[in-house]
């Protein structure tokens, strides 16, 4: 698999375990830990984790322009990993639930997410931008595209376990103060403290309130309501402290690979280059078109990212409120979803590199930014399969205020399966590619940049993300998917119109 790729490679991604590892950890239980811990609405929670993902990724251009100015591309690297470290201990420190002083707590929280993606856009797109130096040569330049879906895979081993762990330290921590986990409780005790809970509602928290208790059944529901929140935020706040444990290895091994990646350094008064990596000169027309080039392509998958991100928040609703949360007879979490994604990349990389490697030798390949085109398409197939599987579901108010829907009236969760499969062969399609691309048209000097653009794209589409959450709450179920449908078809017929011009710039 390593025989044409630069010995750096391997490293690269290894070190970028423990950001994918908290990434995953966030995504799988960011907006059920605040609605949880705090009590938010799923608006409200949505509004928080739209602003979190928006800030990961547009503060990576920050980084890649710090990068490119200081050309310290290891240093700021180094200090993002700390930073992301530091972060994950803000919020991994536990505090008591129900909070009793929201303004206070949610502040501290925020301040975690802050320093977080700080972080995170200081080694994200600089990393990127270091693994695309290693092709800057005619020895590795052609595998570049196959580097890159390598790298991405590689990253995503950390991915898969992250949501288990936070699953495994939830529920531990539940069960060592005597409870079961149920995904309905948190927000039905937080509805019987603030004593907005009533009818059909009540009675649904009273049974499951007895079936949570291993004990037998609680006598005092208030006491009840209480314990069982503080249990059940205290097992995400352990979870968060799981990921330092990640960052912390990531960073050892990022010290001890980083002599194996390039040392881009500014050309001396000769004109030497260093000898790491070849940098291409060019004029000012062609270093135009290709940041034009650029431009025009993170327009477009600005669409991609509302839409696939929306598994860390509506998907995520939808499978603690509408899915049965048991798979071949073992009862599993709403979280335990997040970790189909990053199962899928790492399964299905292989395949679809041997499949491109196929189209290569039959000379069909399509060009990078075709690739880009037809991922868009399959993800546009990924929610018309949610569309189909949703009609006839009730809306989002009507389950809430039934205290949840019954297993008898949820759907399989072979359909969440089968939506996060063909989401990540658009994924395969477009994101390893796409930075892919912007490492081999970036101008030299602009490579962290034009790397933190791809991210900063990445981050307005995060920041319509809440949109998704709205739709979840004010529209039937499958009118809500239909909206990713819209917006993917859309992207990738835009793709299509600009292909001849992207593949003239590109070659």
């Amino acid at each position: 698999m390593f025989k044409n790729h630069p010995k750096g490679l391997l490293p690269a991604a290894l070190a970028n375990l423990g950001e994918r590892f908290g990434f995953y950890t966030m995504m799988a239980i960011l907006v059920l830990f605040l609605m949880s811990k705090f009590g938010l609405d799923r608006t409200s929670a949505g509004v928080i984790y739209t602003a979190f993902y928006f800030a990961i990724y547009f503060l990576a251009f920050v980084g890649g322009l710090i990068a490119d100015r200081t050309r310290n591309y290891k240093g700021t690297i180094l200090l993002g990993l700390i930073l992301m470290a530091v972060g994950y201990a803000i919020i991994a420190i536990p505090t008591p639930t129900p909070v009793t002083n929201l303004p206070l707590f949610l502040g501290i929280t925020c301040l975690g997410l802050l320093v977080i993606a700080f972080g995170n856009g200081l080694f994200k797109g600089n990393l990127q931008a270091l693994v695309g130096q290693m092709y800057d040569n005619d020895q590795y330049n052609k595998h570049r595209d196959a580097g890159f879906s390598i790298f991405y895979m590689f990253i995503n081993l950390g991915a898969i376990f992250a949501p288990l762990a936070a699953i495994g330290a939830r529920n531990g921590w539940l069960h060592h103060q005597g409870f079961a986990y149920d995904p309905d409780l948190p927000d039905l005790c937080h509805r019987f403290l603030s004593g907005t809970l009533s009818g059909e509602a009540t009675e649904r928290f009273s049974t499951l309130a007895s079936q949570a208790t291993l004990s037998g059944t609680p006598s005092d529901l208030t006491l009840f309501a209480q314990n069982y929140l503080n249990a059940f935020t205290t097992g995400f706040h352990y979870a968060f402290a799981i990921a330092i444990v990640a960052m912390v290895i990531s960073l050892v091994i990022y010290l001890s690979a980083r002599r194996k990646m390039p040392d881009p350094k500014p050309l001396g008064k000769a004109g030497a280059k260093n000898p790491d990596f070849q940098q291409k000169e060019l004029s000012v027309r062609e270093i135009k078109q290709r940041i034009w080039a650029l431009i025009a392509v993170y327009a477009v998958v600005i669409f991609f990212w509302f839409s696939f991100h929306q598994n860390g928040l509506t998907l995520t609703f939808f499978a603690k409120d509408y899915t049965i949360l048991n798979l071949f007879g073992m009862e599993i979490s709403a979280e335990f979803f997040q970790s189909m994604n990053p199962f899928f990349v790492v399964f299905l990389t292989p395949i679809v590199l041997a499949f491109f490697g196929w189209l290569r030798s039959k000379g069909k390949e399509p060009s990078t930014p075709a690739k880009i085109a037809i991922g868009m398409g399959i993800a546009a197939a990924a929610y018309v399969l949610m569309t189909l599987g949703s009609i006839g579901l009730p809306s989002a108010a009507a389950v809430e205020s039934m205290g949840g829907l019954p297993d008898a009236e949820s759907v399989t969760p072979f359909l969440l399966i089968g939506t996060y499969l063909i989401l990540t062969f658009a994924e395969l399609f477009i994101s390893p590619l796409g930075i892919s691309f912007v490492s081999k048209v970036a101008p030299p000097q602009y490579q962290g940049l034009m790397q933190g653009g791809w991210l900063a794209a990445t981050a307005i589409g995060n920041s319509l993300l809440f949109i998704g959450a709205l739709f979840y709450e004010s529209l039937p179920i499958w009118l809500t998917w239909t909206l990713f449908v819209g917006v993917c078809l859309l992207s990738m017929a835009l793709m299509f119109g600009m292909l001849r011009w992207l593949n003239r710039i590109t070659a």
